[in-house]
């Protein structure tokens, strides 16, 4: 525990220098970041990953995110995606285009008419649920415990959901180009300068990439993180999509939530809060349990 503290603390300290350095601190730690850059329709593989928007104790929309259910009322996402102010989330389910209409309420059971959120058609899964945000959680080093939950209202039954990985099982892994990943969101499929953010391409619909191990346990991504390719061969995130899954490989198993970013229009590599570390399981499995 003493040398993971070591770890993360030295972690923290490249990883935010370089945050700073871009101008990117802030931006990361109040947006939701990262949807499928380079990437393909999910079509029916993930029906279990969601698009969640956050809200406001007096209901207003306050972003958007992804997540994964890993049991029937168990949607697992970053811990900036529920920090306060959020107060609650809706999550969608749909393998279509979600499509805004702002003629749809939650109390139709299928769409939120709030900011674009929410469905045409297609949406016919709308579910809110409580949020809740990793103890050590810190938005100052998001980070570091980037890990949040929320607990549907009601139950939404699939035939399989995301999985956990097994305690330090990450640690095994190598970095190299063998070492593949099935990353999953919605958002930005493109991302450019601010001076041309109107070219920014946002569908919000359910797509993947499949990015390759960079760095773990080693630089700025100490023991808490992953350091995944994020360009034009492996696809990658990009802002809007915090909280997706990052599969191991081909499998259901999550690797960890997409985190953050360390390029303003989302090339080069992409960061992942990884979820094998043992306050992270016990954590969540008192959700499951």
């Amino acid at each position: 525990m003493r040398t993971r503290t070591r770890t993360r603390t030295r972690g923290w300290r490249a990883l935010a220098s370089a945050l700073v350095a871009l101008g990117l601190l802030a931006s990361v730690a109040v947006a939701p970041a990262a949807a499928i850059t380079d990437g393909s329709l999910d079509g029916d593989d993930h029906p279990y990953v969601g698009l969640m928007t956050a809200h406001a104790a007096d209901g207003d929309y306050l972003w958007r995110c992804t997540g994964t259910l890993i049991s029937p009322t168990v949607f697992l996402t970053a811990g900036h995606c529920t920090e306060a102010p959020a107060d609650h989330a809706v999550v969608f389910f749909s393998n279509e285009l979600i499509v805004p209409d702002t003629d749809f309420t939650l109390t139709t059971r299928s769409c939120v008419g709030i900011e674009g959120y929410p469905c045409a058609g297609a949406n016919e899964l709308a579910v809110e649920g409580a949020v809740f945000t990793h103890p050590q959680y810190n938005p100052d080093a998001f980070f570091l415990f980037d890990l949040g939950v929320v607990v549907l209202d009601e139950p939404v039954a699939m035939d399989e959901y995301g999985a956990l990985p097994a305690l330090n099982s990450l640690d095994a892994l190598r970095p190299g180009a063998g070492t593949r990943f099935t990353s999953v969101g919605f958002g930005l499929q493109k991302s450019f300068p601010t001076a041309a953010a109107h070219k920014n391409v946002a569908q919000r619909i359910r797509m993947v990439s499949h990015p390759h191990l960079i760095q773990i346990n080693r630089g700025i991504v100490g023991d808490f993180a992953l350091l995944l390719s994020n360009n034009a061969h492996t696809g990658g995130t990009c802002f809007g999509d915090s909280g997706g899954p990052n599969f191991v490989g081909n499998t259901n198993v999550i690797a960890g939530v997409t985190s953050f970013g360390l390029n303003p229009t989302c090339g080069g590599t992409g960061g992942i809060y990884r979820i094998d570390r043992a306050d992270d399981l016990n954590w969540i499995n008192t959700f499951l349990n």
